[in-house]
């Protein structure tokens, strides 16, 4: 067999008092996986290294093309078969492992090489339990020596335990130090300063390395709104509400609510030109998952590694766990959202708010605590966009309640129902506004314009917010205002630039 900790033929299920399995604790086919991926990208070996440690491999021809593999890597030379074969045939070692046609079946293994970490922490784990089993056997032919003395052999156990802990740690593949990385690659190097997968830098809606939710009724468009965020990163278009989206390279869509009713929306917008991409770029995976996220919380990143995807769309978040209103399924849901994000694996959510919600007034803002469910699912999100409506009313307003950067919005918006598309009101369009003001603008009365009313301070410099970013891309000018006194002061006036009349004249 392949993999387990089997037993031969002739040995009960239950082993009879004084038996001991003949067989070691081992799995060949992730040890072929994580060779193959080696040979395929050289730079996997670094990844996996760490992982793996020392004396891994169960088959002694798999630790000796490790090795060799090893070599290659430190000199930095290829490790395809053909280079791998004739180093081993140098080192005498090629016949001694199967000879160059296992060479080849290790590169022709079929698990590509998304899951290489994966494969090498099934290994690491079978050897660490051959490495127990070994101390077991030890510690047992102790206790039936003559005069066995309990105490020396507990003093053994223990130092071998604290050993085995302190071989783990040193490793680097130990769970306390898999992760963790020094402060200035933190800093500089973790993709912090990365480009966002929806919007700007000054005014992101969707930050890599952070989970996206989209809130709101049913019927209000948001599934309109994911699907062409979706469509976008597949490459079928390039913005989205006329903002930037980022390629991705697969998409994985979980359609567990009503599937049917998915497919039909996303109809609208497919023609017979996308059938190339859709084919090789989106997976659906259609109807409820095998356990919810809060009971496997590595379920996530597995099906993204299985479907070699780097983008998943759970549609809805009330399908993918067991109940929305316990804080610990929440967190539970949380670790499985960040251990797929840890795999570079971006997450779009769609969710629902609560029901006695539902019929507010389209321009008034939500909260958070709107949302359905513990608080624990928005507080774990990078980025939360609410839409507010009526169901099946085209026109709608996104609100950003959580922001990675910048603040989008409020949004007045108009959805398409035949097309599946979604546009901005030009009418709340700041730049629009400013443009269309040959007076120019105050934030004040910016703030009137966009809120419908009497602003708060907070809507004031929101709207202040909004013409300085029109300035810092020459966009707008700005002229100071004068400070108050006995004849009352000025606000600061902002005016559309004469590039900007131009560009749009």
């Amino acid at each position: 067999m392949n993999q387990g900790t089997t037993l031969p033929s002739q040995t009960p299920s239950r082993f009879d008092e004084g038996s001991t399995p003949t067989e070691q604790p081992f799995n060949l086919d992730a040890e072929c996986a994580v060779l193959g991926a080696c040979m395929h990208k050289p730079d996997i070996i670094a990844a996996v290294r760490p992982i793996l440690g020392d004396d891994a491999f169960y088959r002694p021809a798999h630790e000796t093309i490790w090795r060799a593999l090893l070599a290659q890597h430190r000199e930095d030379k290829p490790t395809d078969p053909i280079v791998l074969t004739e180093l081993l045939q140098q080192q005498g070692e090629l016949q001694r492992v199967g000879g160059p046609v296992y060479v080849s079946q290790l590169a022709d293994a079929p698990y590509g090489t998304s899951s290489a970490e994966y494969h090498s922490e099934i290994v690491r784990a079978k050897a660490d339990l051959r490495r127990l089993g070994a101390s077991a056997v030890r510690t047992l032919q102790r206790v039936r020596e003559p005069g066995a003395d309990p105490e020396a052999i507990r003093s053994e156990v223990e130092t071998e335990v604290r050993a085995e802990r302190e071989r783990a740690l040193a490793s680097g593949q130990g769970r306390l130090s898999r992760f963790a990385t020094d402060g200035w690659s933190f800093v500089k190097e973790s993709g912090a300063n990365a480009q966002p997968l929806w919007g700007t830098g000054e005014k992101t809606v969707w930050a890599p390395g952070e989970s996206l939710m989209i809130v709101g009724a049913p019927g209000v468009g948001k599934t309109t709104l994911a699907h062409q965020v979706i469509f976008a990163r597949l490459g079928l278009t390039e913005t989205v509400l006329e903002m930037p989206v980022a390629p991705s390279r697969r998409v994985l869509y979980l359609a567990m609510d009503r599937p049917k009713q998915i497919a039909k929306a996303m109809a609208r917008r497919v023609f017979p030109t996308d059938e190339k991409i859709l084919r090789e770029r989106l997976v659906v995976w259609e109807g409820p998952l095998p356990t919810t996220l809060d009971k496997e919380p590595d379920l996530l990143a597995d099906l993204a590694a299985a479907h070699q995807a780097d983008t998943i769309v759970i549609d809805s978040l009330k399908d993918a766990v067991s109940t929305m209103v316990d804080d610990s399924l929440a967190v539970a849901f949380h670790n499985a959202r960040m251990r797929a994000l840890r795999n570079g694996v971006e997450i779009l959510e769609l969710h629902h708010q609560r029901k006695a919600t539902a019929d507010a007034p389209r321009g008034q803002r939500p909260s958070l605590d709107q949302v359905y469910g513990s608080t624990w699912f928005t507080a774990g999100a990078g980025s939360v966009l609410f839409v507010t409506g009526r169901a099946g009313d085209p026109a709608v307003t996104l609100h950003h309640l959580k922001t990675p950067t910048g603040e989008v919005g409020p949004l007045d918006v108009t959805h398409d129902h035949v097309r599946g598309t979604t546009t901005v009101d030009p009418t709340k369009d700041p730049a629009v506004l400013l443009r269309n003001a040959p007076g120019g603008l105050t934030a004040r009365e910016l703030a009137t314009i966009l809120v419908g009313g009497d602003p708060e301070r907070a809507d004031v410099e929101k709207a202040r917010r909004h013409l300085s970013r029109l300035v810092d891309s020459s966009l707008a000018t700005k002229t100071n205002g004068i400070a108050g006194g006995a004849g009352g002061g000025q606000q600061a006036r902002y005016y559309a630039s004469a590039r900007h009349l131009i560009s749009v004249g």
